[in-house]
């Protein structure tokens, strides 16, 4: 037993392991087992994780007792020392690569909550398993891996609650926005405000309040003395309770004035030390309860003063009210616990045609429409019950003629009766319903209007561009006819500088639906704005001066340098119009670091490390209203045809797109301030070297071979043509299909040029994956009009794939392909 030591203790399995006959077994007797093999498994016998063994090239499975305690009677204890796909064949399609990997050599894997359908009970069940795969040396196996030792637990009930805790999660999201209440919460000491559901945005006339303060979103809440509420609520812990507090609501300075009355509490909220560190409001609009019961406060005060003189008060009230409910145009009566009026005016008839005699005889739930009839019998359980008036209450009830009436009602509960009065309101709700259809339209019209200017703009520049394009080419045909071939340079020139102005147009239309393609790099912006100093002079003039205020040691930043450019002079531009009759302009860049949360979030950006360029004029300024839609797509404030609405939407695009953020601070005459928001990259940047790059060098014979995917002739057409006449040798393919038969071939490829949007049913990148698998080093060079996301993934490309936005010169492709091979 001495040669089999190592299978001693264990539990049950190395009891079984030890009384296993293991003669006829492929591995033979235990005594003549690996020594790394030994190892691996007395680790595994006496370890109390969940562990298993697979050992060699048919990977001989073994596993302790803490695995046996996942296993049901159709594996154990019949699996051990059997073949890993016999053991496990529904799963080995997902586990066997894996274990194939670290076979071959490969490094130690991990998986988490990995998914893997197992059969349990005869029946496949879905089971979760956070897992290692780990290499067990064996000088003696061709890889120097005899095996993979697995340590793993089950995560199924882990991940399943974890599901049901983000449904409820969602549930609990959707209740705060549908809730008919208004609810908010509020951050700090200067109440920030995080949340603000439906209800509150409507109580506040949709102002912009998130990652405000109360005070600066609300002043007229703030002149009320709201906010000095909050203070103490913040200060004391103590809750606030308030019943029908007036608040006098007015959106805008010099806007009309509504006065509302609320039902609310201030929350303290704590954190798990006790302290406090926020507020949550929760309220209702009770103004329309409000108005009706200081209604009825006055009505009792007229009552009583009306009762000096009782008996002649009395008659002369008798008598005006015989002649209000004989003349009122307002429907009333006195209902009974039955649902019956037993008594009722002659509006009755008059409103709905419905004689005194029907009114008495037939319970008010009959002449109800089908779809108020429930909340109406809540209603009046409620009445009767708890005494509860229904003030302002809407239904609708059934004309003599069979059509339906709108009514408002007020209905007062007393001894067992309801005393009720209703109007007719349903001229205001076709009135109201009109309004809506008509604000819709108006919507809608504006919408087109403003989209008809984009696309006018934009038709107009394309055309501008196509005639010039087509002008230069037909001239260039002239002249080739004519045999006048100096002034072809010429235009050809004319036609290129045409081409490169559409490719711009469509670069900013790009930018601005945040689908650009970018080329992010480590940025130095101090040199990038040095770069460009005299050109924003230039494009400026004479009557702005520009001051430049650079950072001491500014941190890096990775952007797209070209873009950035753009941004930058587009800011310039737009500061200069603001200027017409000159100005100041300032352009500073400074390290900001955003550690704080609550800091970081009013900014809308994650908490780090962020380098800003900040462009500053002394021009007209705007109002808050010009600022809240600034960025909106087609906005501009510029006269028709000088302007689509599209640059400050490229910039906003553009710095989203690369991690960041644009922030205004602005006031009428007071100028403008925009700042962009880039994060700080660590990595130090690749320098170029100096001089500008020469013309490539005349082809050669090479030796490398080129596969260009393309479905569009021309484009590969052109393309072929350029790396023959650069000495490479071609292969081509108008598919992902064709292309990835070709790159599954025995043929010699060392570089594959491809279009992202392929037809079929592979796409540039779905074709690049499936190559990689038998050509792991391959490098390519995608050509796309836009960053599609299954290109980029997260914004970075895997080592060896390079990207070229199209349209692109010639010259620039055949400088790419040079570099890239040349790496």
């Amino acid at each position: 037993m001495a040669e089999v030591s190592f299978l001693s203790g264990g539990g049950e399995m190395g009891a079984l392991m030890r009384a296993h006959d293991w003669s006829h077994h492929p591995l033979g007797r235990p005594e003549g087992w690996p020594q790394s093999l030994r190892t691996s498994l007395r680790s595994m016998l006496n370890s109390r994780h969940q562990m298993c063994v697979f050992w060699g090239s048919e990977a001989f499975w073994f596993y302790n007792d803490a695995y046996r305690e996942t296993l049901t009677t159709e594996r154990h204890p019949s699996s051990l020392g059997k073949p890993g796909r016999q053991v496990w064949p529904e799963i080995w399609d997902d586990i066997g690569a894996q274990i194939a990997q670290v076979m071959r050599g490969g490094s130690a894997t991990w998986h988490e909550n990995q998914r893997l359908v197992m059969q349990r009970d005869g029946r496949d069940e879905d089971t979760y398993w956070t897992y290692s795969y780990s290499p067990i040396d064996d000088e003696n196996a061709d890889s120097d891996v005899g095996g993979v030792l697995v340590v793993c637990t089950e995560t199924t009930e882990q991940v399943l609650v974890s599901r049901r805790a983000l449904e409820e999660r969602q549930r609990l999201a959707e209740l705060f926005e549908q809730t008919p209440s208004f609810i908010a919460m509020l951050r700090g000491p200067n109440h920030v405000v995080e949340l603000a559901n439906p209800g509150y945005m409507r109580l506040i006339g949709g102002r912009p309040l998130l990652g405000r303060t109360v005070a600066e979103a609300l002043p007229d809440a703030a002149s009320q003395g709201f906010v000095d509420l909050l203070d103490i609520v913040y200060v004391s812990g103590q809750s606030y309770v308030a019943t029908a507090m007036p608040f006098a609501m007015q959106p805008a300075p010099g806007a009309a004035i509504s006065q509302r009355y609320l039902d609310f509490v201030y929350q303290p909220i704590r954190d798990d030390a006790g302290r406090v560190t926020g507020i949550f409001v929760e309220g209702t609009d009770v103004t329309e309860r409000a108005l009706a019961e200081k209604a009825l406060r006055a009505s009792e005060i007229r009552l009583r003063a009306i009762n000096r003189d009782l008996e002649q008060q009395v008659a002369q009230r008798m008598h005006g009210r015989a002649r209000t409910w004989q003349l009122t145009t307002d429907i009333m009566g006195v209902l009974n616990a039955e649902g019956i009026f037993e008594l009722s005016n002659p509006a009755w008839q008059r409103v709905l045609g419905w004689p005194e005699e029907t009114i008495a005889s037939t319970p008010f739930f009959d002449f109800l429409h089908p779809d108020d009839l429930e909340r109406n019998r809540r209603a009046f359980s409620r009445a009767l019950e708890l005494g509860e008036p229904a003030l302002s209450f809407e239904n609708r009830y059934r004309h003599a003629d069979g059509g339906y009436r709108w009514l408002s009602w007020v209905a007062i509960p007393e001894d067992d009766k309801i005393y009720c009065s209703a109007r007719d309101v349903t001229a205001e709700k076709q009135a109201a319903e009109s309004l809506a259809r008509t604000e819709a339209a108006l919507r809608q019209a504006q919408k087109m209007e403003a989209v008809g200017q984009l696309t006018g703009g934009i038709a107009h520049d394309f055309n501008n561009l196509l005639g010039g394009i087509m002008g230069a080419l037909e001239v260039a045909q002239m002249k080739l006819e004519q045999g006048k071939i100096e002034d072809l340079p010429r235009l050809l020139e004319i036609g290129d500088t045409a081409v490169r102005r559409a490719a711009s147009l469509t670069q900013r239309l790009l930018a601005f639906s945040r689908q650009q393609t970018l080329d992010p790099r480590p940025t130095d912006i101090n040199r990038l704005v040095a770069g460009m100093e005299e050109l924003i002079r230039r494009t400026i003039g004479p009557p702005v001066q520009l001051e430049v205020v650079e950072a001491d040691t500014l941190w890096l930043c990775r952007v797209d340098p070209p873009q950035l450019e753009n941004a930058l002079l587009n800011l310039c531009i737009n500061a200069r119009d603001a200027m017409p009759d000159g100005g100041h302009l300032t352009i500073e860049t400074a390290n900001r670091t955003l550690d704080d949360p609550a800091a970081a979030a009013a900014f809308d950006l994650q908490p780090g490390e962020y380098v800003s360029l900040r462009v500053t004029d002394t021009g007209s300024g705007m109002t808050p209203e010009v600022i809240a839609r600034v960025f909106d797509p087609f906005f501009t404030t510029k006269p028709i045809g000088q302007g689509t609405g599209l640059g400050l939407s490229m910039i906003y695009g553009f710095a989203r797109q690369s991690g960041g953020q644009v922030r205004i601070h602005s006031k009428p005459g007071k100028g403008s301030a925009f700042t962009i928001y880039l994060p700080r990259h660590l990595e130090v940047p690749h320098e170029a070297e100096p001089g500008q790059p020469g013309r490539l060098p005349a082809a050669t014979p090479r030796r490398e071979t080129v596969l260009v995917v393309e479905d569009e002739p021309s484009i590969r057409e052109l393309v072929c043509e350029l790396l023959t006449e650069s000495g490479f040798r071609t292969l081509h393919a108008a598919d992902g299909s064709a292309g990835l038969r070709i790159l599954q071939s025995a043929a010699t490829i060392d570089l594959l040029i491809t279009d992202v949007g392929l037809p079929g049913t592979l796409n540039g990148r779905q074709m690049t994956d499936a190559a990689r698998t038998v050509r792991p080093g391959l490098k390519v060079l995608f050509m796309t009009g836009y960053a599609e996301h299954s290109v980029v993934g997260n914004g970075h490309l895997e080592p060896g794939m390079h990207i070229l936005t199209k349209p692109f010169s010639l010259d620039v492709l055949r400088r790419k392909i040079h570099d890239i091979l040349s790496a």
